[in-house]
């Protein structure tokens, strides 16, 4: 069997940022000092069962942040912690300079600041794409209707379905509802985007549809975590890849190292899987 990753979309080059080295919000890329994201040593537990262990793990600004690993592993809880979706139990939670897990912590306003993007779209079907992604602009940041509804036309060309703005979620195909909840995140200009497997319940053919605008973001130096089993897609765009197991962060390395220098068996057993497929 071959032992080439899973590619969905044309081979690119490596995702860098721009000349200037600047990322979306206008700071510098990776490598900023201070964490957009920060887990340490964090626990969550769901009744007995531990999802979270331990877990020590940060992403800078302009980071593209990757994780894989098996189902069951702790990777959605992961992220659904992060803008407050899901509380942690033990250690400390930081992001964008708020303590998630603080008694202070104003996790509307968190929410307003971090965009995520589920795997089943997570639209409200009554309401056409237009109306979708002008909601949040409106009703929390107070934006006038014109002005959202300029932003949010604008917002549905760049992911490819300008066409659609009069449209209810039922119909659309899955790669375009997938691309009107990018748009919808993106309207509130957040300083971190979280993508929770934003492909797995697309058909084969609509997958690059979604990669390809996930792809521009990383571009333009936006700061991600995306929860992805598209391994060519992580060894393309991602500044690192973190494998996850049984709640625990296994390794976390670079594209290049990640696949051809995985330092655990574990790991190394995980890529010999998905890779032959």
């Amino acid at each position: 069997m071959s032992t080439e990753p899973r590619v969905s979309t044309p081979s690119q080059g490596r995702v860098t940022p721009d000349a200037a080295g600047r990322d979306a919000q206008g700071g510098t890329a990776a490598g900023t000092a201070v964490p957009v994201v920060e887990f340490a040593g964090v626990h969550k537990h769901f009744g007995g069962l531990h999802v979270l262990r331990d877990v020590n793990l940060s992403v800078r600004r302009g980071e593209v942040l990757v994780i894989c690993g098996p189902s069951g592993s702790g990777k959605s809880t992961l992220v659904r912690c992060v803008n407050g979706l899901e509380p942690i139990d033990a250690g400390r939670l930081t992001v964008l300079g708020t303590e998630v897990n603080g008694r202070s912590a104003d996790l509307r306003r968190l929410r307003a600041e971090v965009g995520m993007v589920f795997q089943h779209f997570n639209l409200y079907p009554h309401l056409t794409a237009l109306r979708n992604v002008t909601l949040a602009p409106m009703k929390v940041r107070r934006m006038a209707r014109a002005a959202a509804e300029e932003k949010a036309r604008a917002l549905l060309a760049r992911v490819g379905i300008p066409e659609k703005a009069g449209q209810h979620p039922a119909q659309l195909s899955g790669g375009q509802r997938q691309r009107l909840a990018i748009a919808r995140a993106l309207a509130m200009d957040p300083k971190l985007m979280l993508f929770d497997e934003p492909t797995s319940a697309l058909d084969p053919e609509m997958i690059s549809e979604v990669l390809d605008v996930l792809t521009e973001l990383a571009r333009e130096g936006r700061t991600m975590i995306v929860i992805t089993h598209e391994m060519g897609f992580a060894r393309r765009v991602a500044q690192r890849i973190a494998f996850m197991d049984k709640g625990r962060i296994v390794e976390a390395q670079a594209p290049q190292a990640f696949f051809e220098a995985p330092r655990h068996e574990r790991t190394k057993e995980f890529l010999s899987k998905i890779l032959s497929r």
